[in-house]
Formats: C-alpha cells, structure tokens, sequence
C-alpha cells in the first residue's frame, strides 16, 4: 500500500494524507533516519543533509504531530538564513499541516512589522523566521517563548557563514532550557559542532552518505572560455535549447544585475535576483519564474538558497562555485522527480585546477564540451521553427482565414509570401550577426604564453632588478582586518565567497588572503575597501566591528624585514617580549601582516638610563 513506509514511522494519519496530496510515495534518507527519533519525547539531533534531500519535512512532521492544535502559544521556532527560505519553509510546514489548526507563520526582515506584530498577537504555534528579526521581537517583548518545545536551526553552515553567529546565540539564550534543539547542515565545519556542543545535550548525530540523487538525472558539462566570453557563450547555450528553463548563478550581486540587464537587453525573460531587492520586488520576481512569464533567473547563491522551482532544464554555473558542496547545491535543483536536467560550467583558463579539484571533491562525472558554433545555434533555431509551423499546420484552418489567405496569395508567388510571413514573425532570429566571435582558448594560451615569454626575456635583460617592491601605499590598496579565523572554521575561498556576495564586489578586486587562528586579513582597492566596510558596518561580534581597517605597513618586504629585525632588537624575544606587550597594550595591535593579535610598537631607540 502506497505510503506505508512513512506510516511505519509513526507518522499519523492526517499527515499521511497531506504527503499524499503533496505526491510523496516515499521517505527520503534524512527522513528515514530522523522521524522516527524525533517522535520520541526529548530527543535532541544534529542533521546533515543536502538541499533537496527532504530534510525540511523531516523536522516538520514530527513538529506537527506534537504541537497542540489551536494553540495560542509559540511552540516551534526555526531559524533560516533567508527571508526567501523562511517564506518557503513555512509554505512547505503549511501543505504538511493538513486539516490541523495549527498557526504557521513566516517573520522576516523587509515586512511590514505592524503585520508582523498583528499575527503574533493573534497566536502563532509555529513561527519561521531569520536570526535578526526573531531577535527585534524577542526584545520588544512580541515574542513570547515561555512555552516554546521545538528550535530548529535549519542551513545552520549558511547562517553561520553569514554572520549571524551573535544573533542566534542570543535567541538561544533566550529561549527555556527545556525546549528541545534540532540543527540541521549541508556541512560539519568546527563552529557548527562547537554549537551543538555549547546548547544542546547528547543529541543525536545523524550523517546521511548518499549525495543528492538529483545529480545522477543530470547531465554535467563544462566549458572553458574567457571572462569577456561568458555571456556570448549563455546567449549561445540558451538560444540552442528550445525550451530553456533555468538559473544562471553569478558570484555577486553586481554580476547578478549586469548580466540580468544584459539578457533583458537582448530580448530575453531574464530577471535578478540578489539580497539588495525589496521583499516585494523578490516575491514578485519569484511569482513570475513559476508561472513561466520568465524563463531566465540569475541569481546569487544566498538569493537562491532555498527557492522551490519545479521542473528547471538547466542550471548554468556563470561563475565557478567556490566549494564542491556550492556546486552539488546548484546542480541539485535541476533533474528533479525523476526529470532529466543539464547543469553547465563555465570555467576560465586559470581555474583549471581548482575545477579539477571540484570535479573529485564531489564525485560527479562532468564532461568538457566545445562552445557550440553561431551555425549550430541557428541550425537548431531553423528546426526549431519549421516544428513550430508543422504543429500550426496540423490545426485546421477556419475558414475566416482561409479567405483572407486566398486573397493575399492571389497574383503572388506563395514561397516568398511564406518568407515575408516568417520574417515579420521571427525578426532577425537566424541573423548570424546576433553572435559575436568567441575567441579560441587555444589562441588565448599562445598569447599569454608569448607575453610571459617576453616579460622573462626582459627580465633576465635587468630591467626590473632595481626596480623597488610596490608599498601598500603605492599599490592604492587598503588592508582589512577580519575577526574571524581558522578555528572559526574559515577558509580562503569561504572568506571570498562571503565577502563578495555581501558586499557585491569583484574576486579579482580581494587579494594578499591571509588566515590565522582566530582573525583574517585582506587587501582591496581604496573603493572597494570602502564598499566592503559599508557592507559590514552593522555587522559586530560582542560588541566589535567584524571587518575594520587595519594599520597599513609600507615599504618592500626587505624593509620589512628590516623592521622587524629592529622590532625584535628593542623589545627582544620570549618573557621580555610579553612584558613590552603587556606593558604597551593600549598602543594597539598591529594588523598589518596578520600576526594574529601581536602588539608591535614604532622603531625607536632605546634611551640609556642616567646613572
């Protein structure tokens, strides 16, 4: 009997109905694993599981089948990292619900607060909502969490990584130490685990090894071409397929704007889709994907995380995801329910290595392909339309229009009156001078191989041997300091990806990377600088800004080490040097070279005592 795997679970039968009406036939991994716990009474879990896994109906039914119906009180709080993710839990939550009164509700940054406020007054047993805005109620006092039996931290890596660390350990803090915790993560990075650890007791550990099935209905294909040849390259790949359904992702949100425009610009249903667009500007966005009045969505993946769009043909990685779980996460979302899909990569010369690195992180079979010619594009565009007509021939004529036919045709040749009929409809559609030239990747590495060539032949010739290293100064960078680090479970790339997405800057434009236990530190461009530390100005960390300028250190790396060999000199090493750096505390760390937190002082000479 259909649905009997998800009623030996222990789920009951007004929830065996709503996953009928919602088509499931049977539970997922996570589902498998953490129902059945989490129907017994105090069982705490921490959860992995991949997007589009399950994991949001894993935690949702048995939450349904214990809170009190028409109850007035909060009983379930799940915190996600996005206003869109939160709208789409509490969706998904609701279609689960089935006949129950039980009050669902989403609250998040950007809404109306006074209807925010209006609800929560009226009662809500479960609520969904972001870390910042669920902290603005709690401190209202619109909030009330007295009775509170579930907290679910849903995307809890996400959350983490977009630093709202301060925000949730908060709403921990503030909720009854009886309530039970479930935490649920695409990854396991340190920080996650030191959590779980720090606020909630013995819980279950539940790791599910299967990688996302809807990889296996993909078909995976990358290409290889310049940065200024991306876009001829999409034009190319949407224009091939005829019914192009899909998202295009891009790194930041200034990326996500240009190529949007430029899609919008070209003729095509293309829409952005990033953090700095108004709630209502983002639902209806959303609203239009789904009903097929767009065919194009590019997106961030923040922007992304969490959208429910069904029956996707591609997805097409703009720019090269940073991680192989981002990219399992971006290809999860096509070929789904069984469907075929495509996800498509577009890789540069220069990040060769790190795909390949991609390629056997996540274990998927991705196949290079040439960048199809302007002639295929239209060749297939001509099939195409021809199927088009067939199908609109197959109709038959009302005679209306076939009196209006016979009198057009007569005295004129009926081909060319056919191809005047086709050009008015389908413009310059097969005008093979819509596509530009792509240039040859083969070509591009003589190139450059031929200017390294001749950089090292002027080189060797001494051109450059007096020439003194660059100062941060004279590079017209800034050095940034940021308050977190390794053992917060930060990496180059995670720290690049984040600074991008929230402050919509170029990779290119983040540079000299370091990490060290506990801070990190970047350059950027005096702009770009700026532009970050508007991005973060709210952002803090016990009361301190997460990002924060550091004290630039000028000169080449000679003289540095010049000044630290005078540094050492003065202040010497081991117990007298912890004495200066008690003694001079006040004078500030030295956050140049990211030192992780050493206290240096300016060169100076030491003063002989009198006697």
């Amino acid at each position: 009997m259909a649905l009997d795997e998800f009623r030996e679970l222990g789920l009951g039968e007004e929830s065996i109905k709503a996953l009928a009406e919602k088509g499931f036939e049977e539970p997922t991994e996570i589902q498998k694993r953490a129902i059945p716990l989490l129907l017994q009474k105090g069982t705490e879990i921490v959860g992995q599981a991949q997007t589009g896994t399950g994991k949001t109906a894993a935690f949702a039914l048995p939450i349904l089948e214990t809170v009190k119906p028409n109850s007035n009180s909060v009983e379930a709080l799940i915190l996600v990292p996005t206003r869109e993710l939160a709208s789409q839990v509490s969706e998904e939550i609701s279609s689960l619900r089935g006949k129950r009164k039980i009050e669902i509700a989403a609250i998040y940054g950007g809404a109306s607060m006074a209807q925010q406020l209006k609800r929560l007054k009226k009662g809500i047993t479960i609520v969904v909502g972001t870390p910042g805005r669920i902290l603005d109620h709690i401190r209202r006092g619109s909030l009330d969490l007295s009775n509170l039996e579930f907290l679910v931290l849903d995307e809890a890596d996400e959350m983490l990584d977009m630093g709202f660390i301060d925000d949730i350990e908060a709403v921990l803090r503030a909720v009854p130490d009886n309530r039970r915790m479930l935490l649920f993560s695409a990854t396991m990075p340190p920080q996650i685990m030191k959590l779980a650890e720090s606020f909630m007791e013995h819980p279950e550990i539940i790791r599910t090894q299967k990688r996302d099935t809807a990889a296996l209905s993909t078909d995976q294909i990358y290409y290889e071409v310049r940065e200024g040849d991306k876009l001829e390259a999409l034009t190319r790949i949407i224009d091939r397929e005829p019914d192009f359904y899909g998202v295009v992702f891009c790194r930041t949100k200034l990326q996500c704007d240009e190529i949007g425009q430029k899609l919008h610009d070209r003729g095509y249903d293309a829409a952005s889709l990033h953090g700095d667009l108004s709630q209502r500007e983002r639902e209806q966005i959303l609203r239009r994907m789904k009903e097929h009045q767009l065919s194009i969505l590019v997106a961030t993946d923040v922007a992304a995380r969490g959208l429910d769009i069904q029956d996707l043909t591609h997805v097409i990685n703009y720019s090269i995801p940073q991680d192989p779980e981002v990219y399992i996460h971006r290809v999860g979302r096509t070929g789904r329910a069984g469907k075929n899909g495509t996800a498509i990569t577009f890789i540069t010369p220069s990040e060769s290595r790190k795909f390949a690195y991609i390629r056997k992180a996540a274990r998927s079979e991705i196949r290079k392909e040439e960048i199809p010619g302007a002639e295929e594009v239209i060749a297939r565009k001509k099939e195409r339309i021809k199927n088009e007509i067939l199908d609109a021939l197959a109709i038959e004529p009302k005679e209306e229009y076939l009196e209006i036919a016979r009198s057009v045709l007569s005295g004129r040749d009926s081909e060319e009156a056919f191809a005047s009929l086709l050009s008015s409809i389908y413009k310059n559609e097969l005008d093979a001078s819509r596509y530009h030239e792509i240039t040859s990747i083969t070509s591009y590495r003589e190139r450059e191989k031929s200017r390294r060539e001749k950089r090292d032949e002027a080189r060797n010739r001494g051109r450059y041997d007096k020439v003194k290293a660059p100062s941060l100064d004279d590079k017209g960078t800034t050095r940034l300091f940021i308050a977190r680090g390794r053992k917060d479970g930060l990496t180059k790339s995670m720290l690049i990806n984040i600074i991008m997405d929230q402050a919509g800057v170029k990779d290119e434009d983040i540079m000299d990377v370091e990490i060290n236990d506990t801070s990190s530190f970047i350059s950027a461009p005096f702009s770009v600088a700026e532009t970050i530390l508007k991005a973060y100005s709210e952002r803090t960390m016990k009361g301190k800004p997460i990002v924060m300028k550091a004290k630039p250190e000028s000169g080449s790396r000679e003289t540095r080490k010049k000044a630290a060999g005078r540094r050492e000199a003065f202040m010497g090493k081991g117990k007298r040097r912890k004495k200066w750096e008690d003694d001079y505390q006040p004078y500030g760390r030295d956050t140049t070279d990211g030192n992780d937190g050493r206290y240096t002082f300016p060169d100076r000479k030491r003063k002989k005592k009198r006697k």
